[in-house]
Order: structure tokens, then sequence, then C-alpha cells
């Protein structure tokens, strides 16, 4: 009879040798695998995108181990729930082993309550924790079940390990599709491949929906094709949405990108930004950001180009504002960097907030009033206008800060002329001052 669960499913792995990928933690002789292996296992957390085999670990620890094994989803247990594992746990009846483990998927879901009621019982060792999250679990989870626990992080599968997993669901009779009459393009196995995103559960799916979509031909044979492929899979999915942690990620990369002096890499992250969904006038604000403290007076053009930019892309919206962020986003990155700006207000806010930075001088006040102008407001100011090349020598720092050097330009970009400038007019100094 034919099996009604999806393809997905089935295909599951039940041992580790039929473990595909993650070789960096259940590869033979890494921890994971030897704790596996010696039923050994003590609280985990496993970590990483969907479809990277995070329940599929869970399934093969519950098939290997002598200990008790039950699993909970944190979308719907509560507290009561918890209570009754760790009772299930102590009976010696229900669970002859002594050992518990407890299964707990999307684990960041379990509000402060839940992980509370979790906690000392894993602290005393009533309970093994084994818990799976696609969030980071040190910003999701509670720290002190962080603390007593593992944490494995398991990344996108390989373009191979997917071919490997499609391969053997292709062939497999038991579970796969292997009694079916089947003849798949390489190239759309290959495409699948490229377009799940290292997800094994989409490449599973859209294979299993190319072969129900696909016409039998005369001789009985189905024949799975690039394009029926390409409808099924549908959308690349990205390895990231535009509210989690990855987002934070990509975001990171993209702004490291433009202050390396990337293009290339710069244009790639924002592109993933953009096609996750991602709010291009916040993407506008980060370029504006950089611009300044990344690029600052080695080219000062720079800044300019990101406002414009980010007031376009408030004008003209999508498809079009991608060009612009395109375009602003490569200014920045090719541009000479200079944080010489940045420095020198860290600096300056630093000065102010620690220390006696002392009163305006009075030749820079203001004399609104002539009671004021009698107090020695503005006495002996010296406009600067009124000297060639109009500049002036006058102190402009309160006494306290005589001598104080806050901008320090570096010799790239345009930012070279200002600092041959600037050594002129600090004579003697230079930027040490």
């Amino acid at each position: 009879m034919e099996r009604k669960e999806p393809l997905a499913y089935r295909m599951c792995p039940r041992t580790l040798e039929e473990f595909v990928g993650q070789e960096h933690i259940v590869g033979k002789g890494k921890l994971l695998y030897r704790m596996i292996k010696a039923d050994t296992i003590t609280s985990i957390i496993l970590y990483g995108p969907p479809g990277t085999g995070k329940t599929s670990l869970a399934r093969v620890i519950a098939a290997s181990t002598k200990a008790g094994f039950t699993r909970l989803n944190a979308v719907t247990a509560g507290v009561n729930d918890i209570k009754k594992v760790v009772a299930d746990a102590k009976n010696t009846f229900l669970n002859p082993s002594g050992r518990m483990l407890l299964f707990i998927d999307e684990i960041h879901r379990f509000n402060k309550a839940q992980q509370d009621a979790l906690l000392p019982h894993v602290e005393d060792g009533t309970v093994i924790l084994v818990g799976s999250t696609t969030e980071n679990p040190f910003f999701e989870v509670n720290k002190a079940l962080i603390s007593r626990s593992l944490v494995f992080m398991l990344e996108p599968l390989s373009e191979e390990d997917v071919l490997k997993i499609l391969r053997n669901a292709i062939s497999d009779r038991e579970r796969g599709l292997g009694n079916y009459n089947l003849e798949v393009e390489e190239e759309a196995l290959r495409y699948i491949a490229a377009a799940c995103g290292g997800d094994s559960r989409i490449a599973l799916n859209a294979l299993e929906l190319a072969v129900i979509a696909s016409d039998m031909d005369k001789d009985g044979k189905i024949h799975v094709d690039l394009s029926t492929v390409r409808e099924c899979i549908g959308k690349n999915p990205i390895a990231f949405d535009k509210s989690g942690e990855s987002h934070y990620d990509n975001i990171s990369a993209f702004i490291k990108s433009m202050r390396g002096s990337d293009p290339d890499a710069a244009v790639f992250y924002l592109a993933r930004a953009l096609y996750a969904g991602e709010d291009i006038e916040f993407l506008a604000r980060r370029i504006v950001i950089c611009a300044a403290e990344d690029v600052g007076m080695a080219n000062p053009a720079a800044l300019q180009t990101a406002v414009a930019a980010a007031e376009a892309v408030r004008m003209i919206g999508m498809p079009e504002a991608r060009i612009i962020l395109s375009q602003a986003a490569i200014m920045v990155a090719t541009s000479p960097k200079s944080n010489s700006c940045y420095m020198a207000i860290e600096s300056a806010l630093n000065d102010v907030k620690t220390k006696r930075t002392g009163q305006v001088p009075m030749h820079l006040r203001n004399p609104v009033t002539d009671g004021m102008r009698d107090l020695g407001y503005g006495a002996g100011y010296r406009y600067a206008h009124d000297y060639p090349g109009n500049i002036v020598d006058q102190e402009y720092l309160p006494k306290e800060m005589k001598g104080t050097v806050y901008y320090r330009p570096s010799s790239n970009g345009y930012e070279a002329r200002i600092k041959e400038w600037l050594d002129k007019r600090r004579p003697g100094t230079g930027q040490s001052k």
C-alpha cells in the first residue's frame, strides 16, 4: 500500500550511518557522534536553519538510546506538560533506565515561565534536554539552560549533500521513490540542490511534487525534467528572514563589505536583503551611516551620494530602488576610507563625559545685549574674513582643553589634502598635538 506521509518525512535517517551532512558535529570521531554511539548524551541544543537535520538528529538519538525519550513542541506545550514529563522520568515503572531524554522542538518559543519550570530538572539530571531551534539560542534561550547544555550549530547542507539525499530517495524502495519507474534528469536534480538553500525538506518536497506533476510515457516511465522542477520548487529560499538574527548577520556583512572596499560582496549582501524583503529605507540609512563613519573626509562626495540615494529611495520605491541602493553601496565600497571623523567625535564625547572641560572662552560668546558686552562677551574676537586667507590664529577651545587634537586626518583620498593643510595650521605639532 502506498504510504501517505510526505517523502521528506519518510526519508528521515534512522541511524547515524544514514545521516547526511553536518560532518563537523556528527562526523566519525566528533563529540556528538561519540555521545550518540556511546549513549552518553548530555543536555544539548541543536541550532541551525530549517531542513538541516535538527529533528532528524533527535530521531536518531531516540532510536539509539536505551533511556526514556519523549517529545514536546514548544508552540503547544505548557508548564503542566513539563511537570508530567518530570513525573514520568521519576517513575521507575515507566522509566526503568532512570534517564529521560526530552526533545523540545522550537525551544526558542518557550516563554520564561516554561524555561524556568524546566531548569531545575535539567540541573539535577532528572531530564536530559535535547532542544532544537532556528533562532540563536544565546539570545532566545534562558542563559541558565544554555550554561547547562552543549550547543551544536548546524549549517545549510551543501549541494553535494542534497544531491546524495535526493538520489537516496529516488533509489529507496522501502521509504522513497524506488518503486516508481523514474527517470530524473541530472540537470533537474542539480537545480533542486542549488535552489533549495541547503534545506533538505524543500528539496525532497520539490522532488516529490515534480514526480507527481510529471506525465507517464507509453512505456510506463515517469520523466522528470528541468522545466517541471523549476515550477515545483518555486522561489529560492533565502537563508535568513528580515526579522530574525540572520537579518543582523546579513546587514553586518553588508556594512563590513562596504567598509572593506569589496563592491562585489556589498552588492551580494544587498541583493540577499532585498530578496528577503528588507526595508529599503533601512538599507539606505545603513549606507548613509557607512559613508560618514567609514569613508568620511577621504571622499566627502560619498555621503552626498548616500543621502541623495536615501531620498531617491523614498521617492521611487521598489523595484527601481534596487538600482539606487546598488549605486550608493558601490560608491561607498569603492571610495578611499577614513574613520577620522568618527574617531574625532567619539574622543570629544568621551572628554565631555569624563573631564572638566571648562567654559566657552569669552571672546567666542555672542554679546546679544549691551550688558553682556560690558561683561566682556565677545571682547577680543577676531573676525576670520578680515585676515589674509580668511584665517586668523586665535584660541577656540576652553583653556582647560587647549592644545587638544580630535581630528587626525588620514593620508587617504581627499583627506590627504586636508592633512597637508592642517599640518601647516598646527605648526610643529602635526597630529600628535
